[in-house]
């Protein structure tokens, strides 16, 4: 393998379908939010995404079987969109700049070929407090402003590194509107509380109500 693989599962009835991308990171905010919309849908896998640029490590089950690090792509129905949801356990080492790059691109090639018109990141951004709040930064100063009135705080004059960020980005060079979420948190461990708000505010903004007391049931 020199080059990004991606392997067809399943090709599932895609209408007006939205990507959305959950990848480690601080407090490994996104990918908790990805885990629990996945287990929410009951989404199932139709596809994987290979790279060589991935850790030269691999994973093994319950049963000793190995896997190579990948991402994986699930598919949600919706009442008025469905959801294509990406998420991985890994990415391209942050010292790699032309591996993200790489990687980013192969991932946006995908969703626009299933039709994908809209981008939703998600990650979490450190804090050294303990604050609740779930940032945005946006394609555009409508979409922005959108997601500030449905609860968020514009992210301004700050990085997001990593896929969760150039995504993001490069989805604006191709024309295509999106939005990252990042939840606050304080520390580099799994923070299921700032995964949780990142959904809900996700769920919410897709019309769908997520109740506290169900916290527990999607950890």
């Amino acid at each position: 393998m020199d080059k990004p693989y991606l392997r067809i599962l399943s090709n599932p009835p895609l209408e007006n379908p939205i990507f959305v991308q959950g990848l480690p990171g601080f407090g490994n905010v996104g990918r908790i939010a990805a885990h629990l919309l996945v287990k929410f849908f009951d989404a199932k896998p139709f596809a994987e995404l290979y790279s060589p640029t991935f850790p030269d490590y691999i994973s093994i089950d319950t049963k000793g079987i190995a896997d190579l690090p990948k991402y994986d792509f699930y598919y949600a129905p919706m009442e008025k969109n469905n959801l294509v949801i990406m998420s991985g356990e890994i990415q391209p080492s942050f010292d790699d700049v032309l591996a993200h790059y790489t990687v980013c691109e192969e991932v946006l090639n995908f969703v626009e070929t299933l039709n994908c018109k809209f981008v939703v990141t998600m990650g979490g951004v450190p804090i050294t407090e303990d604050k609740t709040e779930i940032f945005v930064a946006a394609t555009s100063n409508r979409l922005a402003t959108e997601f500030m009135e449905k609860g968020a705080v514009i992210y301004s004059k700050g990085k997001i590194v990593g896929g969760t960020g150039l995504t993001l980005a490069l989805a604006k060079e191709r024309n295509l509107d999106g939005v990252c979420l990042l939840g606050t948190t304080i520390g580099f461990t799994a923070d299921r509380e700032a995964g949780f708000l990142v959904f809900k505010f996700l769920m919410k903004a897709l019309g769908k109500e997520i109740k506290e007391g169900l916290k527990d049931d999607y950890h």
